[in-house]
């Protein structure tokens, strides 16, 4: 009768058993039927007599408080760190006895345990050898980086708008009216009582008048100035090195018993 050990006990005692090239799942998020977030993986159990992983341990706490769970390992599907089983609804996991570690589990009895959660589940599966045994992923994939450019916003310039003041001389031209004294003498032959000198110290006088410039100063609006700002796209041409994987194939004959 073949039993069961966890995966991480067995890498520590008989690491030479698994090889260099296991699977382990652990910490992986685990998925149920429909993509339903289930928990993820706390584990696996490997055969003690071929070492290949016989069951994933799932901690369903997406769907249970607390509770783990055996699912064979054939019934995962692996994406990248996600394991998906797509035929594990929650009825079924409700249906499976806890996880014990410090229980001896064996394969044969444990396949009975599997086969009668799965046919009582409201919607029936029914399991077969090939879903007891992992099936290790046939596909690699290549990397490759990719550029990725974002955007962010610096000052790239300041504008100051102020004004300070500017002295120059300005020339007006203004037209100015001045009176002149015009004495007009008329001749006249006739005669009068007064005596000559009674009034020699008698004068006329004639005020003149003249304009004079005074020169004011009035302020005025000349030009109204409003600062904004236009934005202007332009291109930009950047140039990185980027890395990518390329596929190296490379046969060797190997003899392994399994």
């Amino acid at each position: 009768m073949a039993n069961l050990i966890r995966l991480r006990d067995i890498q520590t005692t008989h690491a030479d058993l698994l090889g260099s090239d296991y699977f382990d799942p652990t910490n992986k998020n685990a998925y149920g039927i429909g993509g339903d977030k289930v928990g993820k993986i706390e584990g696996a159990l490997v055969d003690d007599t071929t070492g290949r992983i016989r069951y994933f341990i799932v901690d369903v706490g997406g769907w249970f408080s607390s509770k783990e769970v055996l699912v064979p390992a054939g019934l995962a599907r692996i994406a990248g760190d996600e394991v998906y089983f797509d035929s594990l609804s929650k009825e079924v996991v409700e249906g499976m006895d806890a996880y014990d570690p410090d229980y001896n589990y064996s394969i044969e009895q444990q396949t009975v345990r599997d086969r009668e959660a799965f046919v009582k589940a409201p919607a029936p599966v029914e399991l077969t050898d090939d879903d007891y045994a992992y099936k290790s992923d046939n596909v690699l994939e290549l990397l490759e980086e990719r550029l990725t450019v974002n955007k962010d916003k610096i000052v790239a310039g300041l504008l100051k708008v102020g004004k300070h003041v500017v002295s120059e001389d300005r020339t007006v031209s203004v037209d100015l009216t001045e009176e002149q004294a015009h004495v007009q003498r008329t001749a006249v032959n006739r005669p009068t009582t007064r005596t000559i000198g009674d009034d020699v110290s008698h004068t006329v006088e004639v005020e003149l008048e003249a304009e004079r410039a005074r020169v004011g100063k009035e302020t005025f609006v000349t030009e109204e100035v409003n600062v904004g700002k236009v934005a202007e796209t332009h291109t930009e041409t950047i140039t990185e090195t980027v890395r990518h994987e390329e596929l190296d194939v490379q046969t060797d004959n190997v003899e392994r018993v399994k």
